[in-house]
């Protein structure tokens, strides 16, 4: 598949900065449970799938380099971080036991758009921190860094969010106009097959530019929403938490305060894929091998409603509020997420009653040998 490496993404694919409370560092408690959930496998995986011999560590190899794309504001990804070092460690040592060839270091690059708030990100680092951190600021859609230059790369909750809308789904005379909906929610065709392929594509563009960067017997972990095989959006609570986002939308235009052609142009750049559609995109790429490929199971959500509503609302401002503000302007931000609040504390009891929810895939990728 022919793929054409994207240069910049929208400045609204960015978290909301800062660390107030409508920042994503006070905000993504979610995206933290998914963290935690993944620790063990992350563990295991490093365990059992590493090779420093095969890497090149029993020569003059010192320096294990590792690379979070999609790394937000933080403090969620120091945690990864600082998991991964551990694990990969105790592996080296293992590995080693006899007689280390050489004192372990760790160079960790940090990724995201160029519009994400990286002074924020270093702000809050450690200061007994057992890595040297570099900046790498750029879409993950595209090359970053020099070929063969990492050991491990990690992205975690990125990859449903697609470099773009389809063009067809904004396009009054394409089949897959999605008017009525702000999200692929599974219920016409043209408009999910539109969305698919955006995905294969930004999918295939992201393994070949990671395959440039990552050496020979590397790991790769991807953590990402997405849906049970043969489920649609609207089945599920998140389609559902959508919808309600996208009706909020609707009675703003109604009551005139955005425009009917404006709603009619807004989509979610987003994409729940199903495992099996991923692991045709891995297969035919071609330049990795999966080692594990599975969900993850954590109970994040298992708390009282205030709390669900409260972290519903915050943690959609902190995610969505660029996309808002861009399109509609930011005179409408406040009262889209007033209303969304209204809205989710009236309408709550239809997540309990939703036939299914969607999954977080976690999958550990190694770069084949050239």
């Amino acid at each position: 598949m022919a793929t054409e490496e994207i240069k910049e993404l929208p400045k609204s694919w960015a978290m909301v900065g800062g660390d107030g409370p409508q920042s994503y560092t006070q905000n993504s408690s979610y995206q933290k449970g998914v963290v935690d959930a993944s620790k063990e496998k992350v563990t295991e995986g490093i365990k059992d799938k590493l090779d420093f011999k095969s890497l090149g560590f029993d020569s003059s190899n010192d320096t294990f380099r590792i690379a979070d794309f999609g790394c937000s504001v933080g403090p969620n990804t120091f945690f990864v971080v600082e998991n991964i070092i551990e694990a990969v460690g105790q592996k080296y040592h293992a590995q080693f036991q006899k007689s280390p060839p050489l004192e372990l270091e760790f160079q960790v690059f940090f990724n995201d758009v160029t519009t994400n708030d990286f002074n924020t990100l270093f702000k809050t680092f450690h200061s007994n921190r057992k890595y040297f951190a570099t900046g790498l600021p750029g879409t993950f859609y595209g090359r970053l860094l020099p070929k063969s230059t990492l050991h491990f790369a990690y992205s975690s909750y990125c990859l449903q969010w697609l470099s773009k809308v389809p063009n067809e789904v904004v396009d009054s005379k394409s089949p897959a106009w999605n008017k009525g909906s702000i999200q692929c929610d599974g219920l016409k065709k043209e408009v999910t097959k539109a969305y698919s392929a955006q995905f294969q594509s930004d999918m295939n563009t992201f393994l070949n530019a990671r395959a440039q960067e990552i050496v020979g017997g590397g790991l790769m972990v991807i953590i990402m929403a997405g849906l049970p095989n043969g489920i649609f959006m609207s089945q599920a609570g998140v389609g559902m938490y959508y919808d309600l986002l996208g009706s909020c939308l609707v009675d703003m235009a109604k009551l005139g305060e955005i425009s009917e052609e404006k709603l009619d142009s807004f989509n979610l750049p987003l994409y729940y894929s199903s495992s099996t559609e991923i692991e045709e995109i891995i297969k035919v790429n071609g330049n990795f091998s999966i080692e594990i490929m599975d969900s993850l199971s954590h109970q994040i959500w298992q708390t009282s409603k205030k709390s669900n509503i409260d972290i519903f609302v915050s943690g959609g401002r902190a995610v969505f509020q660029g996309l808002v503000e861009e399109h509609f302007g930011s005179e409408v931000v406040e009262k889209t997420f007033e209303h969304f609040a209204k809205k989710l504390v009236d309408n709550f009891s239809i997540f309990d009653g939703a036939a299914h929810e969607h999954i977080d895939h976690f999958i550990l990728l190694k770069r084949h040998f050239n």
